[in-house]
């Protein structure tokens, strides 16, 4: 049985610079170096990613939909020049306060994702880059993985070793290059010990 190869990927702190204030146009929206060629990487080896997103800033009135749409079509014309695709753009556009069931830690848009594409999430990669989003990779069922860029710049290993005890399993990279290093190398060593049964 074909299943779809899968990844959910955070936004800010994971493809691009995290901004404290929202990225609330296409110019702010910066890219971290080497994330772009990462998802690239991904693409090439047939694994499709998907981005799963908190933006509090279109409930709080700071961004509209007309913003998040251009930043996402800049978001996805730089990875086009990279070679590179995002299938879909999941986003909680809910302040904390409203208590829905999207916004990360919670598990709901990971869901919609696992339904959309018809998937079983406990072999979903999903990249996080703060411990809430890690809780919400553990609460959908998901691989958790931590990469140490954007708001995770600044931990100590202490830190670190504070978020993996909280979610078990949670395997830690570098920045989103080194979890595609990861990841190809899982499936290579896969394909090496599986491949002669296929």
């Amino acid at each position: 049985m074909h299943t779809t190869k899968l990844v959910i990927l955070g936004r800010d702190g994971i493809l691009n610079k995290y901004r404290e204030d929202h990225v609330k146009s296409p110019a702010e929206w910066v890219p971290i170096a080497g994330a772009l060629e990462a998802v690239a990487r991904l693409n090439h080896a047939g694994w499709h990613a998907v981005v799963a997103t908190n933006q509090a800033g279109i409930g709080r009135g700071l961004i509209d939909m007309a913003s998040i749409n251009a930043i996402h079509a800049h978001m996805n014309q730089q990875l086009l020049a990279q070679g590179g695709r995002l299938d879909a753009v999941f986003f909680c556009p809910h302040t904390p306060e409203e208590g829905c069931s999207c916004r990360k830690p919670l598990p709901g848009m990971m869901r919609d994702i696992g339904l959309r594409y018809g998937v079983d999430l406990r072999h979903v990669p999903m990249v996080c880059d703060t411990l809430r989003d890690l809780q919400a990779a553990q609460a959908a069922g998901c691989e958790p993985h931590l990469v140490e860029s954007g708001r995770a710049t600044g931990l100590n290993p202490e830190q670190v070793a504070q978020m993996v005890e909280k979610v078990p399993g949670t395997v830690v990279h570098s920045d989103l290059g080194a979890f595609a290093e990861f990841l190809l190398r899982r499936d290579h060593i896969d394909l090496s010990t599986h491949g002669s049964l296929a």
